[in-house]
């Protein structure tokens, strides 16, 4: 009995964690189209409020927003992976104590 397979559930931990940094370097690529249409329409507001002279407090206060709840939902995502691998690894171990346990022939 070898060790139990986790390659895709790594591949995808791995993944996660590359969307979160480049989230928290300010980077748009990992968002979701929810996502970049609210950051869209936020610089929108931004740039129109500057444009007229304006304050653009609101403004970047929804930006400070969506990327905390952006940070959250990958966070979330990537210890719900955590939690699979483990998962994985406890059936495993489960299975190969069961044969084990089976007999010595």
């Amino acid at each position: 009995m070898g060790k139990p397979d986790t390659r895709r559930i790594d591949r995808e931990i791995q993944k996660t964690n590359r969307k979160l940094e480049a989230v928290r370097r300010g980077e748009t690529w990992p968002l979701t189209s929810a996502e970049r249409r609210a950051v869209i329409g936020a610089l929108a507001g931004g740039s129109y409020r500057v444009l007229r002279g304006r304050s653009t407090a609101r403004q970047e206060n929804r930006l400070d927003s969506l990327a905390s709840s952006v940070e959250t939902r990958l966070t979330a995502e990537l210890t719900a992976l955590h939690i699979e691998r483990q998962r994985i690894v406890n059936e495993a171990a489960a299975a190969k104590a069961a044969k084990k346990s089976q007999g010595w022939w």
